[in-house]
């Protein structure tokens, strides 16, 4: 298989300029996509089963705008843990962020959105290290975790936000933008941390603009070719995969 292979031990995590760098670039894209929508786009069926386009797009502006402002977070949390019941704070908390802003129409969403990104961009940046560090309790995979807040805001919050890009352009036949220094980096950071999670040897071949090969653990492991886009898909639970792509990674 031609191509270098990266040792997935040598990537290294992300640090706060990095994150914030894709962060901005990450959720420019997110509106750019948006505002191209066409009136008929915002009722397309997403690849998240209970959300149109429309829905999608309240979800991500509700996270935007909990990373902003203390009250939202507070407001989200607590609304979102009643809305939960048995099930996991996230599901409550999305539930709250689309349900608390269907009465807008979707040139206010896009308004809204455009007026957001930029601010949680800065709000995420300027997070203080004393909060950064705070423990926070996520359920994965039925498994409760102990993620820091800064990992939440530097992490995750992008993942989220791209792959939602990439549901409304499957939804809604937009162009998908990729590229090696944003995207890339992204996806490597999903397959550095998927490495870690399942802990075994590997050799991936990601193809696409936003790939690139990666090995880890020794020469014996699992071998697997796959677009790029559609790996963190599987690890995302869009998808289903086999042996290591069993393993989910958070988005």
């Amino acid at each position: 298989m031609p191509g270098t292979s990266t040792a997935v031990e040598s990537l290294p995590l992300l640090d706060r300029r990095q994150a914030a760098v894709l962060a901005a670039a990450e959720n420019g894209r997110f509106v750019d996509v948006v505002r191209s929508l066409s009136t008929e786009d915002w009722t397309k069926q997403t690849d998240c089963p209970a959300w149109d386009v429309r829905a999608l797009v309240a979800h991500v502006l509700g996270m935007m705008e909990f990373t902003i402002s203390i009250r939202q977070l507070v407001h989200q949390q607590r609304a979102g843990n009643r809305a939960a019941g048995d099930r996991p704070l996230v599901d409550g908390m999305t539930e709250v962020q689309v349900a608390e802003r269907a009465h807008l129409s979707t040139s206010e969403l896009v308004e809204r959105l455009a007026a957001a990104a930029p601010r949680a961009t800065r709000a995420r940046r300027r997070l203080p290290v004393p909060l950064r560090r705070i423990p926070i309790k996520v359920e994965v995979e039925g498994v409760m975790e102990t993620w820091r807040l800064g990992y939440l805001y530097d992490v995750i919050h992008t993942r989220d936000t791209w792959m939602h890009r990439i549901d409304i352009t499957r939804a809604t036949g937009r162009p998908l933008v990729l590229t090696p220094d944003h995207d890339g980096r992204i996806v490597s950071d999903a397959v550095a941390e998927w490495a870690r999670r399942h802990g075994r040897p590997f050799r991936l071949h990601l193809q696409g603009p936003a790939g690139g090969t990666f090995s880890g653990g020794g020469d014996d492991g699992q071998e697997t070719t796959l677009d790029a886009v559609e790996f963190c898909r599987i690890l995302s639970g869009r998808g289903s995969g086999t042996g290591l792509l069993a393993q989910q990674v958070p988005f």
